[in-house]
């Protein structure tokens, strides 16, 4: 689960700092803004990191973005259900999305986050990387020239708590909004 990168670490699973929460069409809006060019806009061009795990509702927000982009025909996807980039697999797609850099300008960083109540089913998106596993205190490396954050439940006492406990309803909803909202930034064109 990931966090953008924040001074104040004494809440971590708070939303604070971080851009306004955006739906669907926002999304789609910044994400056909924030591609550096018309290169990139070759379904090689870029590389998508979706990061969570499949043994969590809430957390696999990341995979099921993943698996939805392979489905739609993007080649460069690190982070599906059927192999997820969980906090252990992180530093390694690090390394691949490195060694994948010559062939790729544009890397797209996906993650799962708590936040405020009123920002559940939102996604917070801004230009530059996140960091897996703030939330729950883990220090794993940035990584992404942008970011999208789902915020699919509401931070708590215990974060992986939150997790267990999100709609999988909600995740696969949110899941499939961002899919289309990749596609409709990428190709000009919605759902």
């Amino acid at each position: 689960m990931g966090q953008r990168a924040r001074k104040n670490r004494a809440r971590p699973d708070v939303t604070e700092g971080l851009p306004s929460p955006c739906g669907r069409r926002e999304l789609a809006d910044f994400l056909a803004k924030a591609w550096p060019g018309e290169s990139t806009r070759e379904p090689g061009g870029v590389l998508f990191i979706c990061i969570g795990s499949d043994r969590s509702t809430g957390d696999a927000y990341g995979p099921l973005v993943g698996s939805m982009l392979k489905e739609r025909g993007f080649p460069h996807v690190i982070g599906t259900l059927e192999k997820p980039c969980d906090a252990h697999a992180v530093e390694e797609a690090v390394r691949e999305a490195a060694a994948l850099r010559e062939r790729v300008s544009f890397i797209v960083a996906i993650d799962a986050c708590l936040g405020k109540p009123e920002s559940v089913g939102c996604f917070l998106a801004a230009e530059g990387p996140l960091q897996p596993g703030a939330a729950i205190g883990r220090r794993l490396p940035f990584v992404g020239d942008v970011s999208i954050a789902g915020v699919v439940n509401m931070h708590g006492p215990k974060a992986y708590g939150m997790l267990q406990t999100t709609s999988l309803h909600l995740v696969m909803e949110m899941a499939k909004q961002t899919a289309d909202a990749i596609c409709e930034a990428w190709f000009g064109k919605g759902p």
